[in-house]
């Protein structure tokens, strides 16, 4: 179904990040590709590369697909391990990109239940590999990609953002929830025009707050995770002032990631700052998923009464996604 139109189902989608975990989508490196260079690809995920030409475009490595599967289905395991219902993409439409982060594409609150406009073209139909995972209410949002849409000057200069504010257009990634407020980040991966949107959409349900000017590149889950009721986890060398956050996450309780332990990635395969490390899944407000190497960031959390699941996610630098990333949550309770 396609169209920008909310319509009220007897669905009932988390609408916070750490209830406890009922069912997810958990992704798949198979088929992970790099996509021939457009503009899309080039201002929104490679806007930090001077020399187009070294991005080598077509399949991953077969060591890296072979790893990070056997890494999701450790994941996929665990969280079966937990009472959890996994659910993994299916082969629908052959990915033009990957299926490895159903976090990117779907965006679910309640009643509500949507595909994002994605603004990278190859990335368009990515939503019809996790449809199955929805109660046939699925919303796909539509979306303008013309060029026209894409900021070249964003190339070299961070601070100039890849989205231009003509259509809406955002990654669901671009998004965390803490019930009626919701925290958007506008960066290269999603524009103000796109929280507008979210906003006419969510209606009374929720309020979207926009997060802006700290980092462009791209997602929010490298820079803010939300914890429990009130208590959150910062990235230190992005938000450096709680103030700049919007509120009511101002008076918010938060932990300082620590830095993290990096992992590194394979060859010249590099779509992740170190940061990626802090990327965690909630299983409930005392548990999450934390990659194995990061014990700074469990010493840390345990303080707080959260307990780590180390698990090893070797390609997470590599692939551009973390265990948040590479999960969609879609029951919480």
């Amino acid at each position: 179904m396609t169209n920008n139109t909310l319509h009220t189902n007897k669905s009932n989608y988390a609408t916070n990040e750490w209830d406890t975990l009922k069912k997810v989508v958990v992704g798949t490196a198979t088929g992970a590709t790099v996509p021939p260079m457009d503009i899309s690809l080039r201002t929104v995920n490679y806007a930090d590369v001077d020399d187009e030409n070294t991005i080598t475009s077509g399949p991953y490595p077969e060591q890296v697909i072979q790893e990070s599967n056997e890494d999701l289905e450790t994941l996929s395991k665990f969280l079966e391990g937990e009472g959890v219902e996994v659910i993994r993409p299916e082969a629908v439409e052959q990915t033009q990109y990957y299926d490895y982060c159903p976090r990117d594409i779907g965006f679910v609150h309640g009643e509500i239940a949507l595909a994002t406009p994605n603004p990278i073209r190859p990335r368009a139909s990515n939503w019809q590999n996790i449809e199955h995972a929805f109660n046939d209410d699925l919303i796909v949002l539509a979306a303008d990609r013309g060029d026209y849409n894409y900021n070249l000057d964003c190339c070299g200069d961070p601070d100039t953002l890849a989205l231009n504010e003509l259509t809406p257009l955002f990654d669901a990634a671009n998004t965390i929830r803490a019930n009626d407020e919701i925290l958007y980040l506008v960066s290269n991966s999603g524009n103000k025009q796109g929280a507008n949107l979210l906003q006419s959409i969510m209606a009374d349900n929720a309020t979207v707050r926009t997060l802006e000017g700290v980092y462009s590149y791209m997602h929010i889950d490298s820079t803010v995770a939300f914890l429990r009721e009130g208590l959150m986890l910062l990235n230190p060398s992005r938000i450096k002032d709680v103030n700049v956050l919007p509120e009511p996450f101002r008076s918010w309780d938060y932990i300082m990631c620590p830095e993290p332990v990096d992992i590194g990635y394979h060859s010249h395969y590099n779509n992740a700052s170190v940061w990626i490390n802090m990327n965690l899944l909630s299983v409930s407000p005392d548990l999450v998923v934390l990659e194995e190497h990061q014990t700074p960031l469990a010493k840390e959390l345990e303080k707080h009464g959260i307990q780590s699941a180390m698990l090893p996610i070797r390609h997470q630098r590599t692939l551009g996604g973390g265990f948040h990333c590479v999960t969609l949550d879609l029951e919480r309770g």
